[in-house]
């Protein structure tokens, strides 16, 4: 094999090049600290398919819950429903197959409108229900006797106004767990425990004659975040 200072030689390159080896090792292994923090944000029931910047995150309404807020709002075979933010669609296609209702999802997520349009197709409904991509603060309500919401309370509150001035009197709201701001809900009502604690479900109703302060919004927009930074 050689003389012993070529065998020492030998072992002290081999073990250069072994430890060499072992440190390339470590500095290819990712780092994952950040992602896991990044994973421990997430709302609890939050989709994956949730890939585009919204007002607010997509987080599936459960089947009771959707079975709810279309008994609250009174659905029938003469609605059109309206759900904005609409995610994989479960709340217009329920309205369509269980109630015989038209449908309308507004969702900003173009992986989710694909999502809903198959599931509509799936349940038989795709000629009672439509799915646009779009910013719902933008999309026309003149249609709609009935919105379904999930959002945040805030993204409520800005809405309203563009809710009492594009629905006619006697349309319906309905929101899951959050309310309207200052405009008091006719009916709030329980419908079961999710995965932080009771779901609730809210009511109103359009009225014929629009209070000023339910409008006019600015208060309670500057209120909410003053509240939101000292919470």
């Amino acid at each position: 094999m050689g003389s012993l200072p070529q065998r020492i030689v030998f072992v002290l390159l081999s073990t250069l090049l072994l430890i060499a080896g072992a440190g390339e090792a470590t500095a290819q292994a990712p780092d994952t600290s950040v992602a896991d923090s990044l994973a421990r944000t997430v709302p609890s029931g939050a989709s994956d398919a949730d890939s585009t910047d919204k007002d607010a995150p997509y987080v599936p309404t459960t089947s009771a819950v959707v079975d709810t807020m279309l008994q609250v709002a009174g659905v029938s075979s003469d609605d059109v429903v309206y759900d904005l933010g609409s995610g994989d669609g479960r709340i217009p296609i329920a309205a369509a197959k269980k109630y015989g209702a038209r449908g309308v999802g507004i969702e900003i997520d173009s992986a989710l409108v694909a999502k809903a349009r198959a599931r509509a197709r799936a349940a038989g409904v795709a000629d009672k229900v439509r799915f646009r991509q779009g910013d719902l603060f933008n999309a026309s309500l003149e249609d709609a006797t009935v919105v379904t919401l999930y959002l945040w309370p805030e993204v409520n509150i800005r809405l309203r106004p563009k809710l009492l001035r594009e629905l006619d009197p006697g349309d319906r709201i309905v929101s899951h767990d959050f309310r309207m701001g200052t405009w008091t809900p006719e009916r709030a009502v329980y419908a079961g425990e999710g995965n932080t604690g009771p779901e609730r479900v809210y009511l109103w109703t359009v009225p014929a004659d629009l209070p000023a302060d339910l409008t006019d919004i600015s208060g309670e927009i500057d209120s909410f975040r003053v509240d939101e930074k000292n919470e």
